[in-house]
């Protein structure tokens, strides 16, 4: 298959749209902090899907990137004004009714997601587009750890260190250097049970959890160039587990959160 036309989806008239693969960012409209655009998880999708997609064509494949999914399931940010949620059945049908209509003409559909709480939908959606015999998947936006933990350390959950090192490295333009504040420094999964049910205010008040004081530009090109190359393990070799998520390696690595809860 050669590569061809556009690599937006939107930028080819639908005579030259063939059948190409589709990367589909998913993120989502939410608080990250008082630094931080609201649309950081789309941000990061989106540049995971060019990165591959660029890559995929040098390959000789035809690939586009579609228009950002950019609401999700962000239930546990509402208390902070921005967020904008859609919930996770709405984010279902949402990604079902996109894979049914794409697939008229796509090759294959992969949904790259940005966003914790989105994982719910996505593990609902795909086996029934699966079971349907249309060619969807999705992957999530985890780096490849190896060598990366010597290098920059843990990584945090919302709107610190990790997330700001990527915005300052895409467009640091868009981040508030003169806002930059710890949040709750504690892991994710010891903050999950409280943070679900009473959401993420109630956990740190900025809405931050981690610390995005030490983030540097030269970090964030690192983590994000980690998390191509996990995406990219995922896509070239992968398979797609009972969730529809594709699998490189341990079966482990499908349980990990994306960058950014």
């Amino acid at each position: 298959m050669t590569a061809r036309g556009a690599q937006r989806l939107v930028d080819r008239p639908w005579r030259d749209v063939g059948r190409p693969v589709v990367l589909v960012p998913l993120g989502s409209t939410e608080q990250h902090g008082p630094h931080l655009p609201l649309d950081t998880d789309t941000t990061v999708a989106s540049l995971v899907c060019e990165a591959l997609a660029a890559r995929l064509r040098t390959d000789g494949d035809d690939v586009v990137v579609a228009p950002p999914i950019a609401y999700g399931a962000s239930g546990e940010h509402e208390a902070f004004p921005g967020t904008i949620s859609i919930g996770t059945q709405a984010l279902t049908f949402l990604l079902m009714e996109f894979g049914r209509s794409a697939s008229a003409w796509a090759d294959r559909i992969i949904f790259v997601n940005g966003h914790g709480g989105n994982v719910e939908a996505l593990a609902a959606a795909m086996p029934v587009l699966i079971d349907e015999e249309r060619a969807a998947a999705w992957l999530p936006c985890v780096p490849d750890r190896a060598g990366l933990d010597e290098r920059i350390g843990r990584l945090d959950a919302h709107a610190g260190r990790s997330e700001t090192s990527i915005m300052l490295a895409h467009d640091a333009a868009r981040v508030r250097v003169d806002r930059l504040e710890q949040g709750n420094p504690d892991p994710l999964r010891e903050l999950m049970p409280r943070l679900r049910d009473a959401g993420t205010r109630a956990v740190s008040p900025n809405g931050v959890l981690g610390d995005p004081r030490a983030a540097t530009a030269a970090e964030g090109e690192l983590l994000l160039d980690a998390i191509v190359a996990g995406a990219w393990s995922r896509l070239r070799t992968g398979r797609p587990d009972e969730r529809g998520c594709l699998v490189a390696g341990s079966p482990d690595d499908a349980a990990d959160e994306p960058v950014g809860a």
